[in-house]
Parts: C-alpha cells; structure tokens; sequence
C-alpha cells in the first residue's frame, strides 16, 4: 500500500465529480486519493462580482496539501494547471506534480494568454461552458452526443469566472517540484493544441488513450500512469 495521497483538481467548467471513474480505479490499485472543489467552477452565479480568482483556487489547494499526512501527489486536470502551479513548492509536501492536458505555466504567463488571447479591460463576468470561440463541451470528453454518460457530464458543467482566464502566476511550483506531464490520444479541445509545447517543460512525458478527460474515458489505463508515478516517487525518498 502506498503513503502517497493523490491530490486530484478538476479543470474548469467541473467539480468534484468528475474523478469518480478514477477514484474507484485508484481505489482498486490501493491508491488514496483526495479532490477539491475549485471556487471560480461557479455554482452559483446570484453570488455577483467579484467572482472567484485563480489565486482564490491556488489557496484552495495550497489548504488542501497542508491537510493531508505524509506524500502528496497533486494531479491538475487543463486549466487547474494553472492555480497549482501556483500554489505547489518543495516546502509545501509536495513529492510530484502531474499534468493532465494541462496549463504549465510560466511566471507571468495566463491560461488564455498561451493562445494569444488578449487580455480584455474588464476581467469580471461569467464565462459558459459552451463558447464557439473557446470551447464545446463535447471536446472535453468523448465529442459523442449520442452518448448518454457525455450528455450527462456535460448537463453537470458550469459558468467559469472569467478572471481566472487571464490572471497570471506569481511563482512556478514546477520548477521546485519533481512533476510530469500526460498526453491523451484524442484530445480535441483547445488545450490539445498547446499539449505538446506545454510537455515540453516537463521532467518525464506520458501518453495515454483518451479525449481531453482520459480519468474520465480510460479510468483504468491513466490509474496505471498514476501507478507508475507513484512508483518514482518512492524511487525518490
């Protein structure tokens, strides 16, 4: 049995729940896992400006990793890449961050910022999960909308504070910290088109089958990875 924790943090648009494939998966490997709920996912758009900032969901994890005994391993899902990186450090317990499809950025660098988005005068507002310009849901998954398990992934989303887009990290947590980055198969989303420059940075690089979730369509086969992570992080310590 393993005394690492995976800390596992969902991308925009989701919450918690988007982890139940890989939990149970985890579970049957003997891995623990813990997940977070990411404020500037809104659950509640009467709640008004401000909305929640990415530093709002970096301080959500920061509390999350001092809560857990022992290895922590912080798994960030698109754009939770970004508020881990800036929250993780060497000090902070951390042994190994992963990077699922994820935004490794660096200092100063935003989420729309690597596409080349500018960053627009106000950043308040709410951003829909459905956006032509920036996303569709069915690329977060499987692109199936026959699929009754997408249709009902996708009923599950919501608005994303718009702020979180564009804010930039103060400090790089990689840099500190042992990390990897995965590469599903099939991603078609926005962020499939900056994976590989984003890997790039990386210490080690893995592939897996599946879209832009792969914890989501190939539960079993990214456990494996996760497995073969835990595997350096004891090589490690």
């Amino acid at each position: 049995m393993s005394d690492a924790t995976f800390l596992l943090v969902h991308g925009g648009h989701h919450g918690e729940w988007v982890w139940g494939p890989l939990q149970k998966a985890m579970a049957d490997r003997g891995l623990a896992t813990r997940t977070v709920t990411l404020p500037t996912a809104v659950t509640d758009a009467s709640s008004g400006e401000p909305y929640p900032s990415m530093y709002d969901d970096a301080q959500v994890v920061r509390e999350a990793i001092a809560e857990i005994t022992g290895p922590v391993v912080v798994v960030a899902h698109s754009y939770a890449g970004v508020p881990v990186t800036e929250a993780i450090t060497a000090e902070s317990g951390v042994a190994h961050a992963v990077y699922v499809a994820a935004y490794m950025v660096d200092t100063g660098e935003s989420m729309f910022g690597t596409h080349g988005v500018p960053t627009p005068d106000s950043l308040g507002g709410l951003r829909p999960a459905a956006n032509p310009d920036l996303n569709l849901p069915l690329a977060f998954y499987d692109g199936d909308p026959t699929n009754p398990e997408t249709a009902a992934a996708i009923a599950r989303l919501v608005p994303q504070s718009a702020r979180a887009d564009y804010e930039s990290v103060t400090r790089v947590g990689w840099r500190e910290v042992a990390n990897s980055y995965v590469i599903p198969s099939d991603d078609i989303s926005l962020t499939g088109t900056i994976a590989e420059q984003m890997a790039t940075r990386a210490d080690r690089v893995f592939r897996v089958p599946g879209n832009h979730a792969p914890f989501w369509s190939n539960p079993a086969e990214f456990a494996d990875v996760l497995v073969e992570i835990d595997g350096l992080v004891h090589s490690a310590s």
